[in-house]
C-alpha cells in the first residue's frame, strides 16, 4: 500500500566458485621454478630399488606377473595375499572404487582432502556429498559429522593438503557393516611419532575392521610418480570387485619390481629414517613461516607439506611464481578458498631461500 515502508531484502551472500577437482600441483611447475607444489621426493635413487627395475627392463617380452609383488606387499602388512590389489598409482584405486561400487546409495568425501577420490565418484555418475572439516578444529575429524547412513566414506590420514594425521581410533569409528570406508594412507610413510617405531595411526595392518579398504602409494616417498604404482589393501571379497574393474596387466613390470623391493625390511627401514629426516625439516619450515607476519600454519603438520593461511595468498602465489617458486594454491580444494597454499617440505637451505624472498614480498 502507498505510504507504507518498502521492505528492503538482504543482499545475497556471493557464492564461492565450485572448487576445480582436477587441478593437482603438477600444473604449478614450471621450466626455472623450484618445485614447493608437488609432494615427491627427488633424492637419489637407492640400488635395492634402481637395480630391480632396471633388471625387470629385460623381462618386457613378457606380461607381468604380479604374483610375487602381491605377496611381498601383503607379508609387509601381516596380510594374506587376496588382501592385495596392486594398481598403477594410487589414483587407479580411486577409480577401481567409483566404477565398480555403483550401488552405493550416499556415497560422502571427508574434505578438504585430495580432490582425485571425488572427480572419480563423479566421473562415474556418483552424487557426492561432502562433510567440510573447519579451520577453527584444525581440520581435526570428529566421526559424528559423518552421516551414520553413509555407505560410501572417503578420508586421507594424513590428509592432503591439510597434513593432518587423525588419530586411528576416529577413523576406526567410522567402519560399520554395510560401509565401505576407505582411507587414503598415501603419505603414510612420511609420519614419525614418539615411541612409536611403525607409521603411527596407520590402518593398514588391521583386518577386524568391516568394509575398511586403506589406498597406499609408492609414489612419493620413493620418487615413482612416473612409474605409477600402489596398492589397496581390504577384505578379499570387496578387492574381487574392484580387481573386475581393472584392466588385464594394470601394473607394469618395473612397477611390480619396485613394489616387491619397497616392501622389504631393508626398505621399510630406510622409509622409517626419511621419515625422520623430513620431521626436522618439517619442523624448520613451520618456524620459519610462522615469524612471517599474516602467516599462519594449519594445525600441527605430520606429513611432507604445511598448509599455511594468508590473506592475500593468491597474488602471492603469483608473485612467487615471478622470483622463481612454485607453491601450489588452495582453492581447488573443498573447504578451502583463495586465501589457503600448500607448500612442500624441502631441505632447510631451500626453506630458508624461500621464506626470504616470501619474506620479502610480504614486506611490500
Amino acid at each position: 500500500m502507498r505510504g507504507q515502508p518498502t521492505e528492503t531484502l538482504p543482499e545475497p551472500e556471493p557464492t564461492r566458485p565450485e572448487p576445480d577437482l582436477t587441478h593437482h600441483g603438477d600444473a604449478e611447475v614450471g621450466e626455472g621454478l623450484v618445485d614447493l607444489a608437488v609432494n615427491v621426493r627427488r633424492d637419489a635413487m637407492p640400488d635395492w630399488l634402481a637395480d630391480p627395475i632396471t633388471a625387470a627392463l629385460g623381462d618386457l617380452a613378457a606380461y607381468p606377473d604380479p604374483g610375487p609383488a602381491r605377496a611381498a606387499v601383503a607379508a609387509r602388512h601381516g596380510r594374506p595375499p587376496a588382501e592385495v590389489l596392486l594398481t598403477a598409482g594410487a589414483a587407479e584405486g580411486f577409480v577401481l572404487l567409483a566404477r565398480a561400487l555403483r550401488g552405493v546409495r550416499r556415497p560422502v568425501v571427508v574434505h578438504p582432502q585430495f580432490t582425485e577420490p571425488e572427480a572419480a565418484l563423479r566421473a562415474a555418475g556418483h552424487q557426492v556429498e561432502r562433510v567440510l572439516l573447519d579451520a577453527e578444529d584444525d581440520f581435526r575429524l570428529d566421526p559424528a559429522r559423518v552421516p551414520a547412513d553413509a555407505d560410501l566414506v572417503m578420508i586421507g590420514n594424513p590428509t592432503n593438503p591439510t597434513s593432518v594425521l587423525h588419530l586411528a581410533a576416529d577413523l576406526a569409528a567410522l567402519a560399520r557393516p554395510g560401509r565401505v570406508l576407505v582411507v587414503d594412507e598415501a603419505f603414510a610413510d612420511t609420519t614419525v611419532a614418539p615411541g612409536v617405531a611403525g607409521e603411527p595411526e596407520s590402518l593398514a595392518a588391521r583386518r577386524d575392521l568391516p568394509g575398511l579398504l586403506v589406498v597406499r602409494s609408492l609414489t612419493k616417498t620413493w620418487g615413482l610418480a612416473g612409474l605409477r604404482i600402489g596398492y589397496l589393501l581390504g577384505e578379499a571379497a570387496l578387492l574381487e570387485r574392484l580387481a573386475a574393474a581393472q584392466p588385464l596387466w594394470a601394473v607394469s613390470t618395473p612397477a611390480l619390481a619396485a613394489a616387491s623391493a619397497c616392501a622389504t625390511p631393508v626398505a621399510v627401514a630406510a622409509e622409517r629414517a626419511i621419515a625422520a629426516r623430513l620431521a626436522a625439516d618439517r619442523d624448520h619450515l613451520v618456524a620459519r613461516l610462522s615469524a612471517l607476519p599474516g602467516v599462519r600454519v594449519a594445525g600441527r603438520p605430520a606429513s611432507a607439506f604445511v598448509l599455511v593461511h594468508l590473506p592475500g595468498a593468491a597474488d602471492v602465489r603469483l608473485t612467487l611464481r615471478q622470483r622463481g617458486w612454485a607453491v601450489r594454491r588452495g582453492d581447488t580444494f573443498p573447504g578451502l578458498g583463495p586465501d589457503w597454499l600448500r607448500i612442500a617440505v624441502r631441505d632447510p637451505a631451500t626453506t630458508d631461500a624461500f621464506t626470504e624472498v616470501l619474506a620479502e614480498i610480504l614486506e611490500t
